[in-house]
């Protein structure tokens, strides 16, 4: 198994039920309420963990239920929480979802505790780490030390840079490996283009190239050298795609921690993240290894 050492947040999503989104100003009934474990790097953490990889959790969370639940969810998941903080003076991170009929989300988070998440002890836990994994949920002083760790002791870095934002060059120069949405890609390339494009265009910033998801399309990777590669997803039926791209993320670094070529790792990432359109909820929908495996 590979080791991966996963730096990022953890929050309690509430979701709630929508026939469709609301217009601005417009007040509209759910139809169910639901809580879930969330967060982009928890999320990860655990579809890595279930994909075979060794993981441990840089992490902040608050001393309260949420909290305490965060640490359940890594103990029974058998994710190393050695290197998470707890912090007293504020709250676990949250993530407000709205899910409409056709498996479509709109989120808004408060970051909490997961804003705390502090430099040293990011760098701490990424000495040991075949593959550092990384999101944009947690200050980005944090997710550069551990990347900077990882580099000095022979690991490779992968940044998902999500949500979309403006990445400081430190950043960008400690990333081995990109992944982005479509959006996310525009972002940093700034303008717009086809997937291939806007990842061949990114691709010559990054040691180990860019992938580039596109939901049911598959995924697109740009390799430094020119390379490109698209992988096709498996038809699927959509009942919530919260947790699609993090088990894209988490299958396809445990994949590369483990040694698998790139076109191997996202192969596994891209049937992961199919499968995980099938579940409702973020943690309840991420594959196992045996159920990525039997499915490619």
């Amino acid at each position: 198994m590979g080791r991966v050492l996963v730096v990022g947040s953890y929050n309690q999503d509430t979701v709630l039920r929508v026939p469709r989104f609301p217009k601005p100003g417009e007040t509209l009934a759910a139809t169910a309420l639901e809580h879930f474990h969330g967060g982009k790097g928890s999320n990860q953490a655990v579809a890595a963990a279930r994909s075979g990889a060794q993981v441990r959790m840089a992490a902040c969370v608050g001393r309260d239920a949420a909290g305490e639940a965060a640490m359940a969810l890594w103990a029974a998941e058998r994710i190393d929480a050695t290197a998470v903080r707890r912090d007293a003076e504020v709250p676990t991170g949250t993530a407000v979802i709205l899910l409409d009929v056709a498996g479509e989300n709109e989120i808004v988070i408060l970051a909490g505790a997961n804003a705390r998440l502090a430099p040293e002890d990011a760098r701490a836990a990424a000495t040991d780490a075949a593959l550092v994994v990384a999101q944009l949920e947690t200050p980005v002083e944090a997710t550069i030390a551990a990347f900077l760790a990882a580099r000095e002791a022979g690991g490779r870095t992968l940044l998902n840079a999500a949500p979309a934002a403006d990445l400081p060059t430190a950043l960008l120069a400690a990333t081995d490996i990109l992944v982005v949405n479509e959006t996310e890609a525009e972002r940093l390339v700034g303008r717009g283009g086809t997937p291939p494009e806007l990842a061949a265009a990114l691709a010559p910033r990054f040691a180990s190239g860019v992938v580039l998801t596109a939901g049911a399309v598959g995924a697109f990777w740009g390799g430094r050298d020119g390379a490109a590669l698209h992988l096709a997803a498996p038809p699927t039926e959509v009942l919530d795609s919260t947790g699609a791209g993090d088990a894209f993320v988490g299958a396809m670094a445990a994949a590369l921690a483990e040694g698998l070529s790139m076109p191997g790792a996202l192969r596994r990432g891209v049937v992961a993240g199919s499968l995980a359109c099938r579940r409702l909820g973020a943690v309840p929908s991420l594959p196992g290894r045996a159920e990525i495996l039997a499915a490619q």
